[in-house]
């Protein structure tokens, strides 16, 4: 019973559902590899790139409750996370960090040279982004770097390579994930200012923030019909899934200017899974059957 309850902790700590998230533009991305080598699916490799995936995120949203442990204490909306609330001692999170990024990096070896060269660069981006809100208000934008090596990570593990067309699907994530932070951010922008902590809603304002906002939107969704253009100008799967997600992602604005910070949950993490899931499927189909 210990055990199973000290796992739920460890599951909410890390909030294993919003890897929804980043993990379709990396099966995406995974597709393109496929596609571009022009070479069937090898599942063992696609099952090294998912747990890739899963330890490098483990070990960022961990690294980052860790580090605001102080804030997070200060701040009414996140007292009962796991380390303030002492449902989880700080120091085992931390040796939970250090065990993520181990099993990361070992990860990366199995899968090619090139990804295991690349695999501190990767590390340093999504747990950087932790101490960032310290010192620029740009920091939202560090986390979507973070989420943006997915893709082309995933890519490199089938190719070995850089390309092009991963690029800019890995550029239109940081957008679209640096976009919806921006959102989520608006709800703490009374407690950062308060304490001195940096943010595009700080910095903006409540109004600009959200403009902001749909302006990293828009160009995220042009730069994924871009990228359409590119695979393959008759893309009529991948299309589909783009409006998808562009009408959904609409939506979520539409929420946050309808009804303020009262259904953030709703604009920030379903409308986001789903959007992320729904373009993930439509693009595979393209991807792999066309």
């Amino acid at each position: 019973m210990f055990f199973i309850e000290k796992l739920k902790n460890y599951i909410s700590l890390i909030k294993f559902s919003h890897t929804l998230f980043a993990m379709p533009f990396a099966i995406i991305g995974f597709f393109m590899g496929v596609r571009a080598n022009n070479q069937q699916v090898n599942y063992k490799l696609f099952v090294l790139v998912i747990l890739c995936m899963v330890f490098a995120r483990n070990a960022a949203m961990a690294f980052n409750r860790y580090v605001d442990r102080y804030f997070d204490l200060l701040n009414p909306r996140t007292q009962m996370r796991e380390i303030p609330a002492n449902k989880l001692k700080h120091h085992a999170v931390l040796v939970f960090v250090f065990a993520n990024i181990i099993l990361f990096v070992l990860t990366t070896f199995f899968i090619n040279k090139l990804c295991f060269l690349l695999s501190p660069v990767a590390l340093m981006a999504v747990l950087g982004y932790s101490y960032t809100k310290r010192f620029t208000s740009l920091s939202h934008f560090f986390l979507g770097v973070g989420l943006s090596i997915a893709p082309i990570g995933a890519y490199i593990a089938v190719c070995g390579r850089f390309d092009l067309i991963p690029v800019l699907l890995s550029v239109s994530v940081l957008l679209w994930s640096s976009g919806f932070d921006i959102i989520y951010a608006l709800q703490d922008m009374d407690f950062d200012k308060k304490i001195n902590l940096k943010s595009i809603p700080v910095r903006l304002g409540f109004t600009k923030a959200k403009i902001l906002s749909s302006i990293t939107h828009v160009m995220s969704i042009i730069l994924l019909i871009i990228t359409g253009i590119l695979l393959k100008p008759e893309s009529y799967f991948y299309y589909t899934g783009l409006i998808l997600f562009s009408l959904l992602i609409l939506f979520q604005h539409v929420i946050v200017e309808k009804y303020g910070l009262k259904k953030i949950n709703l604009a920030f993490f379903t409308l986001n899974g789903i959007a992320s899931l729904l373009f993930a499927f439509f693009a595979c189909i393209e991807l792999y059957f066309f």
